[in-house]
């Protein structure tokens, strides 16, 4: 049985005891949260639409952290204009406990 579930703008397949990194969520390690926004189901048969509006998808948050950082320079040439930035996106570890379909 997996789960399609949508958070962040981004959409993710998940089964139970799956651990995935999903953009940054609200709250501590150990914290339940739940995912409603379920875009699909299937346990055999894929169920999408008005057959999931009461899906949720409950999981447990492991870590907060940030990712590898990513360098952002930006060149024009002939001008001598140089710019280097760097960028660390937060991340939620979250490990999947049920599907509630």
């Amino acid at each position: 049985m997996y789960a399609i579930i949508a958070t962040g703008g981004k959409q993710y397949k998940v089964s139970e005891g799956d651990v995935i990194k999903v953009e940054k969520i609200a709250g501590e390690a150990g914290d339940t949260v739940s995912f409603d926004q379920v875009v699909a189901v299937s346990d055999g048969s894929i169920k999408v639409g008005k057959d999931v509006a009461s899906a949720t998808v409950s999981a447990t948050v492991m870590e907060q952290g940030r990712g590898k950082k990513v360098v952002v320079y930006k060149y024009k040439p002939k001008s001598g204009y140089h710019k280097k930035n760097g960028h660390r996106q937060a991340y939620t570890q979250v490990k999947i406990e049920k599907i509630n379909a």
